[in-house]
């Protein structure tokens, strides 16, 4: 049987932690789980990410303002965004601090993507209606603001006639 390479040092592990670092931030549950793959010292590991955090190339807040901006430009919903980044190990009062600070207005982000991804026309009859509302509630947007969305998509076009 193998054994793991004896030669493993903390210092190896942050050199490798630094290195995904490079690329974009981490969580610091999404480094801990890479690291453990590559290394198996568990106790080292602590040390490594805590030093990590204490000098800032680590940190969860300034991953969860990243993440949280780069869904909503993907034009996800709340409910969405708050079920990834829960999955990313982001304690969820961070979760909240973050998501209040980007103070985004729901509806209309949510009329938004519906414009964007079906433009003006309005559904040809209930089952396109269905499929929007299924398309909206998977990008993680609520019954209101998906009501508000088609609503407003079909009231600009009706008036376009």
């Amino acid at each position: 049987m193998l054994e793991p390479p004896a030669d493993i040092t903390p210092a190896k592990m942050r050199n490798y932690a630094m290195g995904l670092l490079t690329g974009r931030d981490y969580s610091r549950a999404e480094l801990a789980t890479k690291l453990n793959k590559r290394f198996d010292q568990q106790d080292a590991l602590d040390e490594v990410l805590q030093r990590l955090a204490d000098e800032g190339l680590q940190s969860d807040t300034r991953f969860a303002e990243a993440f949280v901006r780069s869904r909503i430009i993907r034009g996800h919903g709340l409910t969405r965004i708050r079920q990834d980044i829960r999955q990313k190990g982001i304690a969820e009062e961070l979760v909240a601090q973050t998501l209040d600070a980007a103070d985004v207005d729901w509806m209309v982000l949510a009329r938004e993507v519906a414009q964007r991804k079906f433009g003006q026309r309005l559904a040809s009859d209930q089952r396109e209606t269905a499929k929007r509302m299924r398309f909206l509630q998977y990008r993680g947007f609520n019954y209101d603001q998906i009501k508000y969305a088609l609503a407003e998509t079909s009231d600009e076009s009706s008036e376009d006639w």
